[in-house]
């Protein structure tokens, strides 16, 4: 029996951790994941190298950071009591200012008051707070000393890789990020669906055939230095993959197309998605995740990106609102059973192939009735039954022909492993 409410126990753990693209929060972050999958590898990158257009930051590392009124010792803005508090990558600082001043370095949302937003400075020397409005609002008059203790220097850039080998060296890819502080759908969710995706690929798919390789990377730069290092192999192997991002929730579906929105991850989210309620299409157009990378011209990678609320789409987002009461074991769940028929559609063979011509007499295998009776020409499971034999030539794969029949993806897998076992289809790879 699935147990989601281990991934719950999983998000309570890490969720109070200050992560970053690089530092000691992400580092604790990953050594975590490693402790619920034993053969992650963190590997790590130094401050200062080149990938592409882009150069790794120097490690942030942060001890304090407060906002104190003088006049009455009162701390605001306090990062350990919520680490969003404090833009991210904020420098090092200890300086008198008055209320007018200060005022310029602090963030706010006027349009949702009660949320602290979540800013970021990674790639210019910056520093900040962040207060929810009703909060900003309240600041007394005077002045205040800002102190921000924190460590800009070179490092380590670190990122986590799991490969789930298969007969095959050909590989679904699974990307999700590790770099967001204390938000839940955004991101904590992606990395803990990703954990529990590996434990269930070992269990229930004890000979796959494909292999399957996990990436927990921070946003952006992560996935380029990722590619930058993997570019040849990725593009040899790689058939299919998807970014995680937002999969926590249990509100919409939502799938964010590929650059041509015509590859194999294109199809099989989309009829793994067909007749679940609230699903919603986004355009390459309206791409922000690393599949911007994944798919950029010259990478040009099968990958789409997969999120139930999809990003900066629900209130909650990027802000302190977007906490464990927004995420459940029962949006893991319906995240989970969207890639693990995929994954599934993948292993029982992507094209399957009739072995009878013209249509097999089915009622001798008690899989049609023995009855002719007009009722039978409407009964939903005879007729999704006849319609996927009749497109099962072993050409068309299983996404081409569950959106074709309009048939959920779910319900043909189940169709083809009764089919496989009475000898009418074979599946081919």
């Amino acid at each position: 029996m699935k147990n989601f409410n281990i991934i719950m126990k999983w998000a309570k753990d890490l969720f109070p951790i200050c992560r970053s693209i690089t530092g000691k929060g992400t580092l604790k972050t990953l050594s975590y994941l490693k402790n619920i999958n034993p053969e992650l590898k963190i590997n790590s990158v130094a401050s200062g190298r080149k990938f592409f257009d882009w150069k790794v930051p120097n490690e942030w590392n942060v001890s304090d950071a407060y906002i104190l009124h003088l006049k009455s010792g009162k701390k605001f803005a306090n990062f350990k009591k919520n680490n969003l508090y404090l833009v991210n990558y904020s420098h090092k600082i200890n300086k008198l200012f008055n209320l007018n001043e200060l005022k310029k370095k602090i963030h706010t949302d006027i349009k949702n008051p009660k949320n602290i937003p979540y800013i970021t400075s990674y790639y210019k020397k910056d520093w900040g707070f962040c207060l929810s409005y009703n909060e900003f609002s309240k600041l007394p008059t005077g002045d205040y000393r800002v102190v921000i203790d924190s460590k800009l220097s070179p490092g380590r850039l670190h990122y986590g890789e799991l490969l789930v080998k298969g007969i095959s060296k050909k590989e679904i890819l699974i990307s999700t990020n590790i770099c967001h502080p204390s938000l839940a759908n955004n991101e904590l969710s992606g990395p803990l669906l990703a954990s529990y995706l590996i434990q269930s690929i070992k269990k229930n798919f004890t000979n796959n055939y494909y292999s399957y390789r996990f990436l927990f990377i921070p946003e952006t730069i992560g996935s380029i230095i990722y590619i930058k290092k993997n570019l040849d192999h990725l593009k040899k192997n790689v058939i299919a993959g998807f970014v995680l991002s937002c999969v926590g929730d249990n509100r919409a579906y939502s799938i964010i197309n590929s650059r041509r929105a015509n590859t194999l991850s294109d199809l099989s989210l989309s009829t793994s998605l067909m007749n679940l309620k609230n699903v919603k299409e986004y355009s390459y157009l309206f791409r922000g995740s690393d599949e911007r990378q994944y798919c950029s011209p010259g990478v040009d990678l099968p990958i789409v990106g997969f999120c139930r609320s999809k990003y900066g789409e629900y209130p909650e987002y990027h802000s302190s609102a977007d906490n464990l009461s927004i995420i459940s074991a029962k949006g893991f769940e319906g995240s989970y059973n969207v890639l693990f028929d995929i994954f599934s559609s993948f292993e029982i063979g992507l094209k399957p192939k009739t072995i009878i011509k013209c249509e097999p007499q089915l009622s001798k295998r008690g899989l049609y009735p023995t009855l002719s009776d007009k009722k039978n020409y409407s009964n939903m499971q005879v007729n999704l039954r006849m319609n996927l034999i009749s497109y099962c030539d072993g050409d068309l794969n299983i996404f081409e022909i569950s959106k074709i029949i309009g048939a959920p993806l779910k319900n043909i897998i189940e169709e083809l492993k009764i089919l496989k076992k009475n000898r009418i289809v074979k599946m081919y790879r």
